[in-house]
């Protein structure tokens, strides 16, 4: 009877299960080694490493140290706890694991990152089930490894092993933060092929790739088609219209959710926020962000704020984002001095930019991004002496700028280029075609904009660094490759540059391409010769 109670609390309610394991105590009633488990998985419930260490201590002093389901449930508390070292001691004294104990152990080391120490157990595992598979598969995507998620699943697939939804979430998350969208396409065909539930959280999922992947009417086709959605699901939605600039279409979706029944969370206002910020909706935005406490009862939080402060300060309302920051009930952290400072690049205000900059480097002296934007509204202005100061201040830190990144999807490959890297096995190709585009955009009125570069080249080394951007890289790669009309997609891991979006513009109107591009902000729809941003991102 106690056994009964104190699994069926372990889930739920953890305390209430160790509540009746005292009381079983106290009656006198020895535990056995089915009183265990469930108690060690309800310290996992609770990630309460000490109260873990507690139920281990009772498990040696009743004897049941060397049973493998008591064994098993140490070494899932341990990894869920964070404690790899204990865990993986329990592991290592284990005469006989069986498929639960590998699994846990791996989940373990993918929690703390440790993915290659993960896929090593994972190698050496003598039998495999669908449960190791789609614990591996995560812990590359939750652990950023997406390229090595795909060659995972490819893998599965050629054993002739059938997914599951569980699985095919990870998958798909991992092509939409590789932004390949022929690959996501596939892997919602093998979705429907194999009867798989398009439940909330895979349905999610989908929504979330298709619009990552740049396509946000397949995004909004597969919320339609979605047979249950929860206010998760109309959030991401929400995140991809406003990452696409649809601003508009975002209020929309977020007015039919609230008039479903379903509440917001404070994860729907963060992108209605910033939907309303990248779309110029200055007064809706404000009210949006009035409306959560006094409609919603959610306490903005900073990242509210912080969108409150790019809202306006994207406007051009520099003066009143300064003062609402300065007039905050909780004290501005380093991303929303960070979005005061990006709208003074903006609109070229070093005033405001040196007062902000006094606080903001100080905050994060390591963060090369502050730097860099503080120098280029100084090099904006003229003020050349504090160009100087800038690059002498960085030198001296150590900071460096983080290299950039493009990503794009041919034929089914993911193709990763970075400025000045030759590894690529087609890269000689891949510049002639550059210099081809550079020639026409010249004819076009190209000039390049050396304002973003990096402040201590001169001016000739700007030009070429400017010319081996990831992106212009990736999109030569694009037009050699690929025909029209199809488009071309583009993933930036950094904010793209002011030099990148004019020639992309010009390169949608000579070659009648039309290129999208996501950026750490936002997409970008480049068409004959303009972009969805109206230049303002």
């Amino acid at each position: 009877m106690y056994n009964a109670l104190i699994k069926g609390f372990s889930g739920e309610n953890p305390i209430k299960g160790f509540e009746f394991y005292v009381r079983m105590l106290r009656a006198n009633i020895v535990p056995d080694n089915l009183s265990f488990p469930f108690l060690v998985r309800a310290c996992a419930q609770l990630e309460g490493i000490d109260m873990g260490i507690q139920a281990h201590g009772q498990i040696v002093k009743h004897g049941f140290e060397n049973d493998v389901y008591v064994q098993n449930s140490l070494v899932y508390m341990y990894s869920t706890c964070g404690d790899i070292k204990a865990a993986n001691e329990v592991f290592s004294r284990m005469l006989s694991p069986n498929v639960v104990s590998w699994t846990s152990i791996i989940a373990g080391f993918n929690k703390i990152g440790d993915v290659e120490m993960a896929r090593e157990l994972f190698d050496r595992m003598p039998d495999r089930n669908l449960v190791t598979w789609s614990t591996m598969i995560n812990g590359y995507a939750k652990n950023n490894c997406f390229e090595k998620a795909v060659e995972l699943f490819q893998i599965l697939k050629d054993k002739g092993i059938k997914a599951n939804e569980t699985v095919m979430v990870s998958v798909i998350s991992s092509y939409a933060h590789l932004g390949a969208i022929e690959l996501g396409e596939k892997a919602h065909d093998y979705v429907v092929k194999n009867n798989l539930s398009l439940n909330v959280i895979l349905g999610t999922a989908l929504v979330d790739m298709y619009a990552r992947c740049g396509s946000i009417e397949k995004a909004i086709k597969v919320f339609d088609q979605m047979p249950e959605r929860d206010v998760l699901s109309w959030t991401a939605l929400i995140a991809g219209l406003a990452m696409h600039g649809y601003a508009e279409k975002a209020i929309w979706f977020f007015s039919k959710m609230v008039n479903s029944g379903l509440k917001p969370r404070d994860i729907t206002f963060t992108y209605l926020l910033s939907a309303c910020s990248h779309g110029g909706l200055v007064e809706k935005g404000l009210e949006l962000f009035e409306s959560m406490k006094r409609d919603y009862g959610i306490e903005p939080r900073l990242e509210h704020y912080g969108c409150v402060v790019d809202l306006l300060g994207r406007a051009g309302k520099l003066a009143e984002a300064e003062k609402f920051v300065l007039e905050m009930p909780v004290k501005p952290n380093a991303p929303i001095w960070g979005a005061l400072l990006g709208a003074c690049r903006i609109h070229r205000n070093a005033e405001i930019a040196e007062r902000v900059g006094n606080i903001l480097i100080p905050l994060l002296p390591e963060h090369s991004g502050y730097y860099v934007l503080l120098s280029n509204i100084y090099a904006r202005t003229n003020r050349w002496e504090n160009v100087e100061t800038m690059r002498q201040m960085m030198k001296e830190k150590g900071v460096k700028k983080p290299p950039g990144y493009s990503l794009i999807e041919v034929d089914g490959k993911v193709h990763n280029f970075k400025m000045g890297d030759k590894s690529h096995p087609e890269i000689e190709m891949i510049e002639r075609k550059w210099d081809e585009i550079l020639q026409k955009i010249r004819l076009a009125g190209y000039t390049g904009n050396t304002s973003d570069a990096l402040f201590d080249i001169d001016e000739e080394e700007k030009e070429n660094a400017l010319h081996r951007h990831s992106e212009k890289l990736a999109i030569a790669y694009g037009i050699m490759r690929t025909e029209a009309p199809a488009p071309i997609r583009i993933v930036k891991n950094l904010r793209v540059c002011e030099d990148c979006h004019t020639a992309t513009k010009l390169i949608s109107k000579v070659f009648g391409r039309e290129l999208i591009a996501r950026d750490r902000n936002r997409f970008h729809h480049f068409r004959e010769g303009s972009c969805s941003c109206m230049d303002y991102w």
